[in-house]
């Protein structure tokens, strides 16, 4: 469903490269983890999907289809994206800041209001209780939510995700996580989700990308990149989980309540 082949960005004409000959592919139904510290090229890697960031050389596939032989604005449409800062229009409701992809491709009304109701149902904010209200009327996690529905409205096959839980508080976010998954296995969506959490890579992804520097050091599965790190960097930071696992576990046993079973 996506393929980057022999991807690379550069902002100074080869000097220095922000991702450097990237290439991996997702299959229809899976959830990609793109990992790794700030300034590693994975939130570029990403926008050069949908062409908010253009590759200088390589290409990048979405279904059959070479991104670049589509408008920016239409590609755009077509592809869920959802991020961190939210970006809902304050000055729109929650039903319609879900509706304004549908509505850009024309749909006809009828078909519009069931989908907002179908997807506000969908993140749990059902559209008699929520429909009417503003951004400004709703917590964060809210917030979130609805930048979840939006990016679902338009009943899209991709869904790109940029840290879009990290500005939430931890219970919060677990739930978010939970409901996203839950969401993209019954939708089969395909998603990529951008993350400097290997906690949430490991518990949400079917496959994950460890990105270093502009460049893709190992992809596998969870259990092959705890099991099998082939890159010193992804050793330390897949084991950086057990380590508070194994810590939070010491705390509990130190105070005579044992450990939680799993």
């Amino acid at each position: 469903m996506i393929r980057l082949q022999n991807v690379s960005k550069t902002y100074d004409n080869g000097a220095n490269f922000a991702v450097a000959d990237t290439s991996f592919s997702v299959e229809k139904g899976q959830l990609m983890g793109l990992i790794g510290e700030s300034g590693c090229g994975k939130t570029t890697t990403l926008k050069m999907i949908n062409r908010l960031e253009e590759p200088s050389s390589g290409v990048v596939f979405v279904g059959d289809n070479n991104v670049m032989d589509s408008q920016p604005e239409e590609l755009r449409r077509n592809i869920g994206y959802v991020f961190q800062g939210i970006g809902l229009f304050p000055h729109y409701t929650v039903a319609e800041n879900v509706a304004a992809v549908p509505q850009l491709l024309q749909w006809e009304e009828n078909r519009i209001q069931a989908r907002v109701q179908a997807t506000l149902a969908m993140v749990g904010l059902p559209y008699e209780d929520y429909g009417d209200r503003y951004p400004t009327q709703l917590s964060g996690g809210q917030q979130q939510r609805i930048g979840v529905a939006r990016a679902l409205a338009a009943e899209p096959d991709v869904v790109l995700m940029d840290e879009p839980f990290g500005a939430l508080d931890p219970i919060t976010r677990a739930e978010l996580q939970e409901e996203f998954k839950r969401i993209q296995s019954k939708l089969d969506l395909t998603v990529i989700m951008v993350t400097h959490d290997m906690t949430e890579a490991l518990l949400m992804a079917d496959r994950i990308a460890v990105m270093k520097q502009g460049e893709v050091l190992q992809i596998g599965s969870p259990a092959e990149l705890i099991n099998s790190p082939q890159h010193e960097y992804v050793q330390e930071i897949v084991a950086m989980p057990k380590r508070r696992a194994d810590r939070l576990d010491e705390v509990l046993r130190s105070n005579g309540t044992g450990a939680v079973s799993s």
